[in-house]
């Protein structure tokens, strides 16, 4: 499973593009979160951030309402992620599209920086699919 903090309203990205809208790997659950923490990029309600996500771009994995994701009201989940696993700024989450890895006993194996290309990840969602 793949959980990352999004954002729908503005799009930088082109490579995540292709991880978050549309799943690379037979298996992968993608889990969406958007999050207006960051220059207030997703300044929408949940619910029109979900209708942007699968009109636009045609989603079609949960999107979950939004969240914040550092700071002392971070989202319970979030906390236990960055617990888990610390990036290059220690365990607060630089930007959105960071990405966590987790695989299906609920072990975060990989966090990965909102610039890392989903092709760049694809061996290591492999390994915890089992499908190396």
């Amino acid at each position: 499973m793949l959980l990352l903090n999004v954002f729908y309203f503005l799009c930088f990205r082109k490579s995540s593009s292709q991880l978050i809208f549309s799943p690379i790997i037979s298996g992968l659950e993608i889990l969406a979160f958007p999050c207006n923490q960051f220059l207030k990029q997703e300044p929408g309600t949940s619910q029109e951030a979900h209708e942007f996500a699968c009109t636009r771009y045609k989603a079609e994995y949960p999107i979950f309402q939004k969240v914040r994701v550092n700071g002392p009201n971070a989202e319970p989940l979030y906390k236990f992620l960055k617990a888990s696993k610390t990036g290059y700024f220690g365990s607060r989450i630089k930007w959105n599209f960071t990405k966590f890895l987790v695989d299906t006993e609920g072990n975060v194996i990989g966090r990965y920086s909102p610039t890392t290309s989903p092709m760049a990840i694809e061996g290591d969602i492999k390994n915890a699919l089992g499908d190396v």
